[in-house]
């Protein structure tokens, strides 16, 4: 057993876990966060994408333990209070999400995209950017237009034009 000191999404917690145990299920079944979904169990999906120390991780490859002393947020730390992230607002607003398994994952990934891209981002920069999360749903149209327009409100700068 590892005793792991985190701080998730703003509030600092302490949990006893066994060595093997993951940051996705640390996340769900210890702190009951359970928008971070578990959808492949081998890191091909990207559901389980969460921000550990300002950078998009996928949580079902990464043991607790690894983690100790830092911060995580998760897709219910992003919003602040009842006033939706930018990124969530996108999503919403340009139907980015079908069944919702992979929103939560996409939206962390986004975030951090538009975060490592300052000088901004066009369509083919979005769609290499999200090649490790997987929708089975779409055909990532939307969730490529809600980015677009989530990183430009987040840059304050117009949305590229529609096709």
């Amino acid at each position: 057993m590892s005793e792991v000191k985190l701080t998730v999404n703003g509030r600092e917690v302490t949990r006893n876990v066994e060595d093997r145990t993951l940051l996705v299920s640390l996340i769900r079944e210890h702190l009951g966060l359970t928008g971070t979904h578990v959808g492949c169990d081998t890191s091909q999906c990207g559901a389980c994408t969460v921000h550990i120390d300002g950078q998009a991780v996928k949580s079902c490859t990464v043991f607790a333990a690894q983690v100790d002393g830092s911060e995580i947020v998760t897709i219910e730390g992003l919003a602040n209070g009842d006033e939706l992230h930018p990124m969530q607002s996108a999503f919403r607003e340009h139907h980015g999400l079908q069944c919702g398994f992979c929103t939560p994952g996409m939206i962390m990934m986004a975030v951090d995209i538009v975060k490592r891209h300052p000088e901004g981002l066009d369509e083919t920069v979005i769609r290499k950017e999200l090649e490790g999360n997987i929708c089975r749903c779409t055909g990532y149209h939307n969730i490529v237009k809600a980015i677009d327009a989530a990183a430009k409100e987040m840059r304050g700068t117009p949305a590229m034009a529609a096709e």
